[in-house]
């Protein structure tokens, strides 16, 4: 690729930044909340379907559960509804020669929640340089680079060699995975996968797996100081957990492997409710683990763990507490840095960056490990946002330009671009 075209690229991603804005804000205001075992992406698919369609492409809505052998498959979790929840792929084959790519993203959201927003959270409002709503960051930003690359490829009349497929897939959050699992067994596959998560600007070789417990407390006993006791016990766990040998990408966590509580109920607060004590407690649990972790060597640490703090007070917990486990298994998963994927965007991203990006693994866990499991090298690409999951969401736009600059150099560099444009 020459660097006129490097050049005829990255500026027609800057002068069509008003585009690409409005793109994320429609996909903003088009709710697609993810609230297992439902869920409602079904218009956000649609407005993509629409987009691609005008762009020259033939995408393809598919139900998930239509997919021959999805159901039966190892990794697929039972117990989801997918009505009006199609995946959405397009394709656009090369002229022969280059290397196949994804880009993938998934357009779900987690809800909006009962915490309070200062706007809108479906407004998809635009306050200075950032855009504001649920899903901005997490991650219609993505989609929305996606997007803008594939309506860019038809613009500029490009050609690619290697065939790219662009996909948006359903139920990502609370480790539902089945949509992005779904592409794979349905034989959408490549070279090489670009899942447009928000990285912050770093390329994310890896991801960390993770494990959510809900644990209930009951009488005999005291409530409190059945929490309490275990809320202290927790602290030994988290000691433990930090023995685990750190992945190279989590070379610079402070804690690589942390241990979370995530919520705490026994009963609704406020006036409206009666003062009790507490008949019975709920914690969610939220560890984490390193790629090449074990699940059955994470499970017997945990158990082997909890046993110790009840039988440490057997007065105590004279009756078990309950474990459930809400949310699949999510193992982590990790290729190295010295993959052509990993370096090649990487050098893309220098032409846009003030240098090149770091590699790096992303934070928690989401649907990178799929891709790895069928033998696809992938990364996590995308930009800088805030509260993901929280009140006011937030992407940086300036973060959102980059990304999809890099990503559009990255996507005609990888699968090459036809000869007549060299």
């Amino acid at each position: 690729m020459t660097s006129e075209l490097e050049q005829q690229l990255i500026g027609y991603v800057s002068r069509n930044r008003e585009a690409l804005v409005g793109t994320l804000s429609d996909l903003v205001r088009c709710p697609s909340e993810n609230t297992p075992p439902t869920g409602n992406e079904g218009a956000c698919q649609r407005y993509l379907f629409d987009a691609l369609q005008r762009s020259g492409y033939e995408p393809e809505l598919y139900p998930i559960t239509d997919v021959p052998g999805l159901l039966s498959h190892p990794v697929y979790c039972a117990g989801r509804d997918y009505s009006n929840r199609p995946n959405l792929v397009a394709r656009r084959g090369g002229s022969g020669g280059g290397r196949s790519l994804i880009l993938s993203g998934h357009i779900d959201t987690v809800p909006r929640g009962t915490q309070n927003w200062t706007a809108d959270p479906f407004s998809g409002h635009v306050e200075g340089n950032r855009l504001y709503g649920r899903g901005s960051n997490d991650m219609k930003a993505g989609i929305a680079s996606n997007l803008f690359v594939a309506q860019a490829l038809s613009a500029l009349g490009i050609q690619l060699r290697g065939d790219l497929s662009i996909e948006a897939v359903v139920d990502e959050e609370f480790g539902g995975v089945n949509g992005t699992l779904a592409g794979r067994v349905a034989g959408i596959t490549a070279d090489a996968a670009i899942i447009s998560e928000p990285s912050s600007l770093r390329i994310c070789a890896g991801q960390r797996g993770g494990r959510t417990t809900h644990i209930t407390f009951h009488p005999p006993g005291d409530i409190v100081e059945q929490v309490t006791h275990f809320l202290v016990a927790l602290r030994d766990f988290a000691t433990i957990r930090r023995t685990t040998a750190v992945h190279p990408l989590y070379a610079g966590c402070v804690d690589p492997v942390p241990v979370s509580v995530t919520k705490i109920f026994t009963s609704p607060w406020g006036n409206s409710e009666p003062i009790t004590v507490p008949q019975e407690c709920k914690l969610e649990i939220f560890w984490q683990l390193m790629p090449g972790e074990q699940q059955s060597a994470i499970e017997s640490q945990f158990h082997a763990w909890l046993d110790s703090v009840l039988a440490a007070a057997p007065n105590l917990f004279r009756r078990r507490p309950s474990l459930e486990f809400p949310i699949r298994w999510l193992p982590g998963s990790a290729i190295g840095p010295d993959q052509p994927v990993v370096r090649e965007l990487q050098s893309c991203a220098a032409k846009v960056l003030p240098g090149p990006p770091p590699v790096t693994g992303i934070e928690g866990p989401c649907d990178l490990y799929v891709f790895h499991e069928f033998g696809i090298p992938a990364v996590l690409w995308g930009a800088c946002g805030t509260n993901a999951h929280g009140p006011d969401e937030s992407v940086d736009l300036d973060s959102v330009v980059a990304a999809t600059q890099a990503l559009l150099l990255f996507v005609c560099r990888w699968c090459g671009v036809r000869e007549d444009r060299d």
